[in-house]
């Protein structure tokens, strides 16, 4: 992988948990991409794009790979965050998530991941382990296959998934499986874009970028999110295999926002590539996406010390709420990139310092 892509992917990364941080603020960077359309499936395509076929010959040391790198982090954050919670708790009256126990830490993870609420965007971070594990397997056995099967067999589980959805009963277990399913898709076309188009193929054309936008005017007909009675619409919440009445949409609207977010890193990599904050944003996706609902609440708590107001005020809201939002969205922003990127730069540097947890 020459360094031009390497970096092009840094900041396709740095665009992703952007996405994600603006989407919980409920705001959109690319107005006919509404935030939870297509930004989780960003991070599948991405794992795509990374994964390299060396692993097929090495199963054993992918999944190490994958528990060092996801699950180990991962569960010190749940430990933290279940310190942070009994504290909150303490100080507040409030319990943000579910009774401590063995089934909720180490079970529930891989089930929907919100045992946390301060943590629970990480759900993410186990459906990733499930479903590149998965990929790996799946891979294995289609590895003598032309290529033309890979692609229907993934497409087949993409677009399948939301209507299985719709006719099994949704539990834990299946929740897992529509997932899967429907992640698998996007992890099979970001590997199909760096091995088979990337560099063969230009898709960022005048009339491929005409074609998407039109695409997503159509789609945008779909659309329900102007007001929380209409639904969900180009939005979509996987966690919860939520689709609402929709049932190709999603696939396709992840499709167009990922090739926009392509197209997008394409036009402005040499504006881009010489910002030192936005490679450390990509170099730190994975604490950002751990710790902004805790910043958010930190900065809300400082701001209803500035104002006078009982912290147990906002007790009486949801995690991904702010206060006063139409003026202070973009300041919550604007704090919660920085706090949350040089939190991850400073554990960096802390593990660094540590002989012992250097190969954590």
């Amino acid at each position: 992988m020459d360094k031009i892509f390497s970096d092009k992917i840094n900041i396709l990364k740095a665009l992703a948990i952007t996405l994600v941080v603006s989407g919980h603020l409920e705001f959109r960077l690319f107005d006919m991409f509404p935030p939870y359309s297509f930004q989780l499936t960003l991070f599948f395509f991405i794992s795509g794009m990374l994964f390299k076929d060396k692993y097929l010959d090495c199963v054993l040391e992918f999944i190490k790979r994958r528990i060092k790198s996801l699950l180990v982090l991962y569960f010190l954050y749940s430990a933290f965050y279940a310190g942070v919670t009994v504290l909150l708790a303490k100080l507040t009256g409030k319990f943000w998530g579910m009774e401590l126990s063995f089934k909720n830490f180490f079970i529930t993870p891989f089930l929907n991941g919100h045992q946390f609420d301060l943590s629970c965007p990480m759900w993410f971070v186990t459906q990733l382990f499930m479903t590149m594990i998965t990929f790996l397997f799946v891979q294995r056995q289609l590895r003598e296959q032309k290529e033309w099967v890979h692609a229907a067999l993934y497409t087949l589980m993409g677009f399948a998934a939301i209507p299985l959805s719709k006719i099994i009963e949704l539990d834990a277990f299946s929740l897992i499986i529509i997932r899967i399913m429907f992640s698998l898709f996007f992890v099979y076309l970001g590997h199909l874009y760096t091995t088979k188009i990337h560099g063969n193929y230009n898709i960022f054309t005048p009339k491929i970028l005409g074609a998407v936008l039109c695409i997503q005017a159509v789609l945008w007909h779909f659309n329900r999110d102007f007001d929380p009675t209409h639904g969900i619409g180009l939005s979509y919440v996987l966690v919860w295999a939520r689709f609402d009445s929709q049932i190709i949409v999603p696939v396709l609207t992840s499709i167009t926002g990922i090739w926009f977010s392509l197209f997008f890193i394409d036009v402005t990599y040499n504006y881009l590539k010489d910002i030192k904050f936005i490679k450390l944003i990509g170099e730190n996706t994975y604490h950002i996406m751990a710790n902004h609902l805790f910043v958010m609440y930190i900065i809300t708590a400082v701001i209803f010390w500035f104002n006078g107001i009982p912290i147990s005020e906002r007790n009486e809201h949801n995690i991904y709420w702010i206060f006063n939002p139409v003026q202070n969205t973009y300041l919550y922003f604007v704090l919660t990139m920085v706090i949350t990127t040089y939190i991850g730069v400073c554990l960096k540097f802390i593990k660094s310092k540590i002989p012992w947890i250097k190969n954590l």
